[in-house]
């Protein structure tokens, strides 16, 4: 008696056949319907029977418990009727209109009767078919697959299960790989992001330094976060170490390069471009107007040129130093320094020894800070531009793409030269008189007199004519904006022009 029980619930039709009360005669009803193609009418009639059924259904807990199967039966109705709106072309549509639910609203509601059937019985394999029926239709193949291996685990033979199986990894196999490869990576990426970002910066850890109070960040980020204070950014505790000399976590730094090797390799790329931005990539410290061959001390104490100087000192040592017009913009020009010492400082500044070497520079006048979001605009008709680097951001130093520029050369044998020649051993001449006038002289500063005398000493011969013409403005007392004029121009005879006055016949330095 049970294997008839059981060859009536699992009949080729797509439906159940139980004889029982009023809802086995609308069951029986329902099935007729949907054996005849009328979904809609079968519907109805199964929806009728689950109103009627008793509330005590303990005469039903066997194997052909009656609310499952109306279930199952609905849940085929709907996927049948949804299957049949999908094919109808869309000319008939046109010509007449088609009412009630569209073919995604009846599949949600056959999934939602599979998925009770199973909750009233999961130890029948045609009520996990049911579901994975639903879920194909919805596009949802992973789900489906899991379906039908979760029914395969209840009955191993059910050949219809076997069956949808195939047909499912046959025609759907390529989007399911694709939905599985996309599950791990995102699976890895929630991995990453939750144990190995920097909390600082949001991203991927790069030489990562671990503090005794047990946070992780970038050793850069860390850097930078100390030029404000010497607590820990999360805790607040206080911290007596140097993230320049603090040695990086090894178990975690090697943690990420080998298990996100991309990424690790993205991040060191960029880092590596922080670090050395390029040739013609510079950043700005806005000071004063210096000129070739000049040499200074500093005493940088900001943090965002801490930051600058750090990170200069970790490339070639190299930056551009400009000062600002009198109508308090930035000038347009400028030159390149090279730091010769850098002293830290316990308390977090920096002592520089810079010499300003010879080649000289122009940006655009509009320089702007580093992160400001707008668009590079050109420069003056020396055809600087500004470049915003978005890796810099949160520095707030100034960086300018720039192009440099020398005199224009003379050439040998011509009158010009020869002029220059003449001017500039005159010059040579001029100065040293006035120095030696400087000395003998009992009223002056001798502490001015003695800083001038030093800067005379590294004076270079009057033939190189560019380097002597700067290293002779340097000697003498000069505005500001008589060195930018000086840096403005390409001409080394008009370069020795300003910082003299005509009086009689003779040259003097304007004091």
């Amino acid at each position: 008696m049970a294997e008839v029980q059981d060859r009536r619930a699992d009949s080729v039709s797509d439906s159940e056949d139980v004889d029982d009360e009023e809802g086995v005669t609308l069951l029986e009803v329902g099935n007729a319907a949907f054996r005849s193609e009328k979904y809609d009418e079968a519907i109805k009639v199964y929806s009728d029977a689950l109103e009627v059924l008793p509330f005590d259904l303990e005469k039903h807990r066997g194997p052909l418990m009656l609310e499952p199967v109306l279930l199952s039966n609905r849940c085929a109705a709907y996927c049948k009727l949804s299957e049949r709106l999908r094919k109808i072309p869309a000319e008939l549509s046109e010509e007449r209109a088609l009412f009630g639910l569209d073919p995604t609203s009846l599949v949600q509601l056959a999934l939602k009767d599979g998925e009770k059937a199973i909750k009233l019985r999961k130890d029948w394999p045609k009520a996990y078919l049911r579901k994975g029926t639903a879920l194909v239709l919805l596009e949802q193949y992973e789900g489906a697959r899991d379906a039908f291996l979760d029914g395969l685990q209840v009955d191993p033979r059910s050949t219809s299960l076997q069956k949808a199986l195939r047909d499912l990894n046959r025609e759907f196999g390529g989007q399911l790989e694709e939905v599985e490869n996309s599950r791990q990576q995102k699976r890895a990426k929630v991995v990453r992001s939750d144990e190995l970002d920097c909390t600082l910066c949001l991203k991927l850890l790069y030489s990562p330094i671990t503090t005794p109070c047990g946070h992780s960040f970038c050793r850069g980020c860390l850097l930078q976060a100390m030029d404000h204070g010497n607590k820990c950014p999360m805790c607040r505790t206080v911290l007596f170490v140097s993230p320049k000399t603090y040695p990086v976590s090894v178990t975690l730094n090697n943690l990420i390069q080998r298990n996100f090797p991309e990424e690790y390799k993205e991040r060191k790329d960029e880092m590596d471009e922080v670090l050395q931005p390029g040739k013609e990539i510079l950043p700005l410290f806005v000071m004063d107007v210096v000129l070739p061959c000049e040499r200074m001390s500093l005493n940088i104490f900001e943090p965002r040129y801490r930051l600058m100087v750090r990170r200069v000192m970790e490339g070639n040592h190299r930056m551009g130093m400009v000062g600002v017009e009198e109508r308090g913009v930035l000038a347009d020009i400028g030159c390149e320094v090279e730091i010769c010492e850098c002293q830290p400082l316990p308390d977090g500044r920096f002592y520089l020894e810079v010499s300003v070497i010879a080649l000289h520079m122009k940006s655009c006048p509009q320089l702007r800070d580093v992160g400001a979001l707008a668009s590079p605009k050109h420069g003056s008709k020396t055809g600087g531009y500004i470049l915003y680097t978005g890796v810099l951001v949160a520095s707030r130093y100034r960086v300018a793409q720039v192009k440099w520029f020398e005199d224009t050369p003379l050439e040998d044998g011509s009158r010009e030269k020869e002029q220059l020649t003449s001017l500039l051993k005159g010059a040579s001449t001029l100065a040293k008189t006035w120095l030696q006038r400087g000395l003998d002289l009992q009223t002056c500063d001798r502490r001015a007199v003695h800083d001038v005398v030093k800067r005379a000493e590294s004076m270079p011969d009057s033939t190189q004519a560019e380097a002597f013409s700067f290293s002779l403005a340097n000697v003498l007392i000069i505005r500001p904006q008589e060195k930018l004029q000086l840096l403005r121009t390409t001409d080394t005879r008009e370069a020795g022009n300003p910082p003299y006055k005509r009086r009689g016949d003779k040259w003097t330095p304007d004091l």
